[in-house]
């Protein structure tokens, strides 16, 4: 189960990682078609594939083992993510992006002090949601070959012993119910927190 939490955890970090930059080429409110409608083509071809099916072909061209779970699982985190990211970055309020763009800054500008703030707290759901998803997940592609605790759960299933299989999805389960414990704590915190205090400054600079 520890190596099931690793590779979930590490597949979504390098995901989003690569998945942040391809999200803002992505949105069509910061670039032109001729950027986001390939961006876009690629991403839906990346979502086509499960990532069981991304598993077996990193098993085929990797070995068995972890690493291809983790790369099968940064392959799915690219595709879902960025979807979502850019979805959350065209639904920004135009108004400040206008406000900031007539003043004559870069894009990279434009990103770092508007979209990304904006966007913020959707990102870290995103994560927490695809982590939680992953974990999921993870849990068996041991089923091809690819690591973790879906390798034991498949082959105890193999010699009918069910009773030994039954306790490690019971693990699954108490673990993606702790993830998902631990998921609600964080946005508690922060998601929450951020979205009122975005809303507390907009209503100042109403009244100001």
């Amino acid at each position: 189960m520890l190596e099931t939490l690793q590779m979930a955890f590490i597949g979504t970090v390098i995901g989003v990682v690569v998945g942040l930059p391809l999200s803002m080429l992505s949105a069509r409110n910061l670039n032109s078609k001729y950027v986001y409608a390939p961006t876009r083509a690629l991403l839906a071809i990346i979502r086509t594939f499960p990532s069981i099916l991304w598993a077996l072909l990193f098993v085929i061209m990797v070995g068995l083992g972890p690493y291809a779970g983790v790369l099968a699982i940064v392959m799915y985190t690219i595709g879902f993510v960025t979807k979502l990211q850019y979805e959350s970055i065209e639904t920004i309020d135009s108004d400040p992006m206008d406000a900031v763009s007539s003043i004559g800054v870069s894009k990279f500008q434009l990103i770092r002090y508007v979209v990304l703030p904006e966007s913020a707290s959707h990102l870290l759901g995103q994560i927490l949601y695809m982590f939680d998803y992953n974990v999921r997940q993870t849990s068996i592609l041991g089923i091809v070959g690819a690591g973790g605790i879906g390798f034991f759960i498949i082959n105890y299933i193999k010699f009918f012993e069910y009773g030994k299989a039954a306790i490690f999805l019971v693990i699954v389960l108490i673990t993606v119910l702790i993830i998902d414990w631990v998921s609600v704590k964080i946005r508690d915190k922060y998601i929450i927190k951020s979205q009122h205090g975005v809303e507390v400054k907009r209503k100042k600079s109403l009244f100001s």
